[in-house]
């Protein structure tokens, strides 16, 4: 029997017949990167390549790499394999990525999710033998509501606490979920206000051309009295610390798949909780699953083992690979 296309290494996902990986998490020499977040692309590889849309903030996040471009869809031989990136609708410039050699087709989703947010390229189905997914969400109880309902649930949650006189301050991920928030959300309730970590990030994405509306960086200079009831757009992990005292009598909210679950709102402190992800709910799991094809399919970081179960009892050969990529916990402030 031929060596798997692919194979799960201490490194991360190893294509041999490309001699490349996929998301490494320890440094390669040749580095394939779904995405962005910190935990699927990381510094020390020898050489990157990433999609054209992901490149401006891998720079930012990097600093001075070798970073190779590809366009959507287009085919790069390397080797003996034959890769592309397809989108993946996580945040934008995420992707799939496709690996082929002799008819054999493996794609690895990076993290992705299915609804159109409007502002991400919007995910694609791709047909392949195997697939190596996300199941971050992968329970029943996950299901997400449509973007415009949640949106509407900010916005009355925003207008409410500035006719109190509050200012409301929303835990988003500076990469993906604050600029989809942004998108989505009526600008002209009011001001709204960034974290520095936000605003760098929206600054590269406005940059590729992205439509944001106009926000105002917080700095130890910005006169907070100007912005009563004011939406501040923070990092989770700046909910509150000193630098969200500031803002005086205010209502926090956290912006995440996991506000499903009651106890992780309660833990984080925050007055409300919006169910808003850029992954995939059990839905949209299965749904990209079957339009895939696949008759294999690896599951990885979330509910693996019931979700591995659950394919199994659908009729897949189902797998699990552990890797080294966040779960989405809210401590990192890369997850989405």
């Amino acid at each position: 029997m031929a060596d798997p296309l692919l194979s799960f290494t201490e490194r991360g996902i190893y294509c041999a017949a490309g001699d490349f990986y996929i998301d490494p998490w320890r440094p390669v020499d040749r580095a394939l990167i779904t995405h962005g977040h910190s935990d699927h692309a990381r510094g020390g590889m020898g050489r990157y390549l990433a999609t054209e849309a992901a490149a401006p903030v891998m720079r930012h996040r990097l600093g001075d790499i070798a970073l190779g471009t590809v366009r959507y869809g287009e085919t790069r031989r390397i080797g003996d394999a034959t890769v592309s990136f397809h989108p993946a609708g996580h945040v934008p410039g995420s992707a799939q990525i496709r690996v082929e050699r002799g008819g054999e087709v493996w794609v690895v989703s990076g993290d992705y999710k299915t609804e159109d947010d409007g502002l991400s390229e919007p995910w694609e189905p791709v047909r392949c033998h195997a697939f190596i997914t996300e199941c971050t969400f992968g329970l029943p109880v996950f299901k997400w509501r449509p973007q415009p309902e949640v949106a509407a649930e900010i916005d009355a949650w925003w207008r409410a606490n500035r006719e109190a006189g509050r200012a409301s301050i929303l835990g988003a991920y500076a990469l993906g979920k604050a600029q989809r928030i942004l998108s989505a959300i009526d600008a002209g309730i009011g001001p709204i206000l960034t974290h520095g970590a936000v605003e760098a990030t929206n600054e590269v994405l406005r940059a590729q051309g992205l439509p944001l509306p106009d926000t105002i960086r917080v700095t130890p200079e910005t006169d907070l009295k100007s912005y009563s009831g004011a939406l501040v757009l923070a990092t989770p992990s700046a909910l509150g610390t000193p630098w969200a005292r500031r803002f005086g009598p205010a209502s926090t909210g956290l912006a995440s798949g996991w506000m499903t679950l009651r106890g992780v709102r309660r833990r984080r402190s925050a007055d409300r909780g919006f169910v808003l992800s850029d992954h995939a709910d059990w839905t949209g799991l299965n749904d990209a699953i079957r339009q895939t094809g696949a008759e294999r399919v690896f599951v990885t970081h979330g509910y693996t083992a019931i979700f591995r179960r659950w394919l199994e009892g659908q009729g897949y050969d189902a797998g699990i690979v552990e890797t080294d990529y966040g779960d989405d916990r809210l401590e990192d402030e890369d997850a989405a």
